[in-house]
């Protein structure tokens, strides 16, 4: 009797997933930092010097309807080698998959204010007048404004909040972002690709001289941040 993927190690495999960055097209490491190399939408040119983002819960769905959740995360820091490969420790059945799903961030079930000491010590809390809860990203880096000056910019991305009332509003912010289909056949390596540029792009052309600080505060800001996120991430290379 053959046996079925779920219930034979020989037929599951480990999934590591490498995080690639690049500038519409232009690969981006930690080398590039610094420097006034890049030129956003806008027309804004800008350096980056931090760029650190959680991705979560990543699942792969079957067109059946069933899917595997790795339960976890990563928090992927360009400015760390060791942070940009994420082996998950859930073997994934050799199958056919009709999508490999990513959250950038936590979802609301996750997002609990405290609750994961290294993403505490790595400063990654949201402040309690904010909500709590983590960072979904930082990225900061500076850039030059209308008048020739450089600037530096904050632009990080949190669950949104509305304090403007006697009650904070809230709206979730984080991404489920689907990044296609993939055939399982070994053990994988599985690139995801974030193209920095559009988190200027699209659909919000970012004017960085009128927004480029205090957005974790600002609830228009957070939204505009969601709906650009939208394009940022792909899936890249695949080996087996």
């Amino acid at each position: 009797m053959a046996c079925s993927s779920d219930d034979n190690v020989e037929y599951k495999g480990t999934t590591t997933f490498v995080f690639k960055h690049h500038w519409n097209g232009i690969n981006i490491t930690q080398s590039d930092f610094n420097d006034f190399k890049f030129t956003n939408e806008n027309g804004d040119k800008l350096s980056i010097e931090k760029l650190r983002y959680l991705i979560s819960d990543i699942t792969f769905h079957k067109s059946n309807g069933e899917k595997i959740v790795i339960e976890g995360y990563q928090l992927v820091d360009l400015s760390r080698t060791e942070s940009l490969s994420y082996e998950t420790s859930l073997k994934i059945p050799f199958d056919d998959y009709s999508d490999i799903e990513i959250t950038f961030g936590f979802d609301k079930e996750d997002n609990i204010d405290g609750n994961y000491l290294d993403l505490n010590a790595a400063s990654w809390n949201v402040p309690s007048m904010l909500g709590g809860g983590y960072h979904y990203m930082q990225f900061e880096g500076k850039f030059e404004d209308n008048t020739s000056t450089n600037i530096g910019f904050q632009y990080h991305a949190i669950r949104a909040v509305d304090n403007s009332g006697s009650v904070p509003v809230f709206k979730e912010t984080y991404i489920n972002k689907k990044l296609g289909a993939i055939k399982l056949t070994n053990d994988a390596t599985i690139e995801i690709k974030m193209n920095i540029a559009e988190w200027f792009k699209t659909p919000n052309t970012w004017d960085l001289n009128e927004l480029h600080s205090m957005m974790m505060p600002d609830y228009n800001a957070q939204i505009m941040i969601n709906e650009n996120g939208q394009n940022v991430f792909s899936i890249g290379e695949i080996s087996q």
